[in-house]
């Protein structure tokens, strides 16, 4: 977490939770979601504006966490923009190494994996040191040859059952 977050919490600690406003999709692309937006639709069925500024990216980024109760947000400062989450709070890079593939997530931080997974759409995901993510679609070629090798062995799971077994909340609520 950013210094300068970390003093506006300490200045400002009360500040209420923001819901809805932010929303990561299953290509790690940031939306902002206004009022009119949240209105239109759920999301990802409405996604809302896309954030390009690399800046403000990298900011969301360094400054992403998540709560006790599995709820990932966006530490603003002193106030804590929780997250809608297509399908997992990370989205995995990959690049190659060997008989499998370096992991990375959408934030640019490494992951080392423990397990990987299959869902009924035939999405891969892999449980990390970081947690659960989805494997970016442009990297299924890396993720098929670590499959191929053996070094990952997805098991079948039922999509609905990642949520509660990897300990993270699609759409955070008050």
């Amino acid at each position: 977490m950013d210094e300068i977050v970390r003093a506006a919490l300490k200045k400002w600690p009360d500040v209420p939770a923001c819901y809805g406003w932010l929303a990561l999709d299953a290509r790690g692309d940031w939306y902002m979601r206004d009022e009119r937006v949240q209105a239109a639709g759920p999301f990802p069925a409405v996604k809302g504006s896309r954030i390009n500024h690399d800046k403000l990216r990298e900011f969301i980024h360094r400054n992403y966490l998540a709560d006790e109760a599995g709820g990932w947000f966006f530490q603003n400062g002193p106030q804590r923009v929780y997250v809608e989450l297509e399908v997992a709070p990370w989205v995995w890079r990959l690049a190659p190494s060997g008989d499998t593939a370096q992991v990375q997530a959408h934030t640019g931080t490494a992951a080392k994996v423990a397990s990987s997974w299959l869902d009924e759409r035939g999405r891969l995901f892999l449980a990390t040191d970081l947690g659960l993510g989805i494997v970016h679609t442009q990297d299924m070629l890396l993720a098929a040859a670590a499959v191929e090798s053996g070094a990952w062995a997805p098991r079948e799971v039922g999509f609905a059952e990642l949520p509660a077994r990897f300990g993270y909340r699609l759409r955070p609520e008050p």
